[in-house]
């Protein structure tokens, strides 16, 4: 049977097609090492796992509100109050199956065929195929490594037609861990106001900040900003609830509104106990979630030092998420391999450490590496790396 014309052109997840990979390897009996998790290695904290028994024990299993439980809005919007001190509407919030599916019900409510939505690269690798499948056209723009991979208002203004509908700007950004400066923020806001693009913020790692740096939502930063920017955020990361499958939306209430009618024909709502969860969330103690913050940032400390001192990798020093994304083109070159693709491979069949390339995320030169895993297994796979290339020099 033929398939659907707007599914031929998609790519499946690089991120999961790795992971698969590593975990067929361990199936039959390999000692592999996969750094492709994109999700925290703790455990759900006990208090939301205890909220969502209770909410099961008391039959809280039906269906909920299209777009959530009116609890849980509640308690996302004195999120935003406490974190960001924006103010939203009920009615400006929609709780959807993870952020995935938030980015996703969004871009099916916004673009029509050949509007163009503004990558910059590196990006995380669902965007680019979320936007197609909405009919849409990916439009890329290179944050360079020089500029800690961000780009600056020149190179969006460089890029923008007739026809660009928005904009996305991942800050804590997967796979580089980079963070937009509120200053930076700024100056992309005011071109974004200057040509009414719409600003879609994926804030999902905003948590997961690292030093000095803070995190800051552009919609915090004006008014009118706020009214062009729709965020997405979620508790899959910030409480290691990857599989709960709870994320959101915040703004413009339109955007919200159609995007609520598209989930009411698609998902009917998100699971009810999972919601329950996420109320006791964000009510309840938050001090599980510094604390994988802080293993995080002394797993980074450490590791970032070693894995620089293996010749030919270079790399920036994440700010915030897990992920490191070192460029390894040196490397490879130097080892023997036509590209950072074959040396990634290389890597997987002879020492048995499992990296992202690069190439997945539109920066063909580097690698992600998950450090969401125990220092132990980081620095053996680090290790195993280091020899990799040492024993090809």
């Amino acid at each position: 049977m033929k398939l659907a014309k707007r599914v031929s052109s998609l790519s499946p997840s690089t991120t999961l097609a790795i992971t698969a990979k590593a975990q067929e390897l361990k199936a039959a009996g390999h000692d592999v090492i996969g750094l492709g998790a994109g999700e925290p290695d703790f455990n759900t904290p006990q208090h939301i796992i205890d909220a969502a028994v209770k909410a099961m024990n008391e039959g809280h299993t039906k269906y909920t509100a299209t777009g959530g439980l009116a609890p849980l809005k509640k308690e996302i919007i004195e999120k935003f109050k406490k974190d960001q001190e924006i103010t939203y509407q009920p009615s400006e919030v929609i709780v959807c199956s993870g952020a995935k599916h938030a980015l996703y019900t969004l871009f099916q409510v916004i673009l029509d065929e050949e509007d163009e939505v503004i990558i910059p690269t590196p990006y995380w690798v669902s965007y680019p195929e979320q936007v197609k499948l909405a009919g849409g056209v990916p439009i890329y723009v290179e944050g360079l490594e020089g500029n800690e991979f961000k780009i600056t208002p020149e190179d969006l203004e460089s890029v923008i037609t007739s026809r660009t509908k928005a904009v996305i700007i991942n800050s804590p950004s997967n796979p580089t861990g980079m963070l937009y400066t509120a200053e930076e923020l700024v100056a992309l806001g005011e071109v974004c106001l200057k040509h009414d693009i719409l600003i879609v913020s994926d804030e999902i790692y905003e948590k997961l900040i690292y030093g000095s740096n803070k995190h800051v939502s552009i919609a915090s930063l004006s008014p009118q900003l706020k009214e062009q920017t729709i965020i997405i955020n979620g508790v899959s990361k910030s409480h290691s609830m990857t599989g709960w499958r709870i994320g959101y939306a915040a703004g413009n209430k339109d955007i919200i509104t159609a995007m609520t009618n598209l989930a009411s024909h698609s998902t009917s709502n998100p699971t009810s106990i999972a919601q329950y969860g996420s109320i006791a969330a964000y009510s309840g103690t938050q001090a599980p979630v510094e604390e994988m913050r802080k293993a995080f940032e002394e797993r980074l400390n450490i590791v970032f030092e070693k894995l620089v001192s293996i010749p030919g990798v270079s790399c920036i020093k994440p700010q915030g998420a897990f992920y490191l994304f070192p460029n390894v083109k040196e490397a490879a070159i130097k080892t023997g391999y036509d590209n950072v693709d074959d040396f990634s491979k290389g890597l997987l069949d002879e020492v048995k450490v499992a990296v992202v390339p690069g190439s997945g995320f539109g920066s063909p030169d580097n690698v992600r590496l998950s450090y969401a895993t125990s220092l132990e297994v980081l620095e053996k796979a680090i290790d195993r790396i280091n020899q990799f290339v040492q024993s090809k020099l």
